[in-house]
């Protein structure tokens, strides 16, 4: 008797390599749209499909399974490494297997992480205002100083995969002291000390924050970190949105308590406060993480990797 195919629904757009391979591999549905499934759309695709690739914005909580016992949808195979908006234990009770696709993100992140440390630290958003704007006269010796990089201290919250990656580029590529606060000590192939969150915000030039998105995390970094940080001190955020307190952001951004800040992700995302983009101390970008198409397409065969195995019997090899 002949297997058969799978039904799967992709809930965005993907790059051609990743949408030729699932073609190749699933019956499947890809969603024409870049705006997050609303509840709907979740519940219809869990009586509909076999299996789905949701991503960041697709919000399967408690709620979206509740109206389920077992739901024809086995496995929400994750485009993306965190997957704080899958509530992973109401999946699990309600026989949905979830995967991630980490490794494939870890490189990208990172390289993010130095453009905005980076961007910030010598205000090029802010010059590229001035020089777009008609508004530059030339250069002259005290014109839009910022800080440099090379030689300074680093704190790193988060040492996982893409934390250890920023490590490297700040120790290797620019001499940079490396502290981290971690909830476990680790080994990163280089001078790297650990320290509490607070210790990390009093000694440290640039603050980057790395750790997952999830309930742990949720306003780790708040008023007493931005209290604690030194004036000229830099504040770093490629992590989750909402892992920071933004109005305690605005608040030190404003008071001048800290130097700036370099934001790729936001606590309301996609909306952004008024009061961040006001600001020229801040240096925003929406959400360009991964935004290299190499590197999404690795992460979109990656989780066609976790529907296959889970279609053939296996465990897919990215189960959360």
């Amino acid at each position: 008797m002949t297997r058969k195919t799978p039904r799967v629904l992709i809930a965005r757009p993907m790059p051609p390599a990743v949408m030729a391979r699932a073609e190749a591999l699933f019956d499947v549905e890809i969603r024409d749209s870049n705006i997050p499934m609303t509840g709907s759309e979740m519940r219809s695709a869990l009586a509909l499909y076999d299996g789905m690739m949701p991503t960041l914005g697709d919000r399967f909580s408690a709620d979206i399974f509740a109206e389920f016992g077992r739901p024809r949808c086995k496995i929400l195979a994750n485009f993306g490494v965190g997957y704080n908006h899958i509530d992973v234990a109401a999946a699990r009770d309600h026989g949905v297997t979830v995967s991630n696709t980490p490794g494939a993100v870890t490189d990208a992140t990172a390289d993010i992480a130095m453009t905005l440390l980076l961007m910030s630290a010598r205000r090029a958003a802010e010059g590229e205002r001035l020089v777009r704007s008609g508004n530059w006269t030339g250069w002259h010796p005290t014109q839009m100083l910022g800080q440099q990089v090379s030689g300074k201290t680093v704190g790193i919250i988060g040492m996982g995969r893409i934390g250890q990656a920023i490590a490297q580029r700040c120790h290797f590529g620019f001499g940079m002291q490396v502290l981290y606060s971690n909830r476990s000590r680790k080994e990163v192939g280089l001078p790297a000390r650990q320290v509490s969150l607070i210790e990390l915000a009093e000694q440290s030039d640039f603050i980057v924050v790395a750790v997952p998105g999830g309930a742990e995390t949720h306003h780790m970094i708040g008023t007493a970190v931005f209290d604690a940080m030194q004036d000229h001190a830099h504040f770093i955020n490629i992590a989750r949105g909402d892992v920071v307190d933004e109005a305690a952001l605005v608040d030190a951004l404003q008071a001048g308590r800290i130097g700036g800040a370099g934001l790729d992700v936001y606590e309301f995302e996609p909306e952004v406060p008024q009061a961040l983009t006001r600001l020229d101390n801040v240096t925003l970008l929406p959400h360009l993480g991964t935004a290299a198409l190499d590197v999404r397409t690795a992460m979109g065969l990656m989780a066609l990797d976790n529907l296959k195995a889970f279609f053939d019997g296996e465990t897919p090899p990215n189960a959360v």
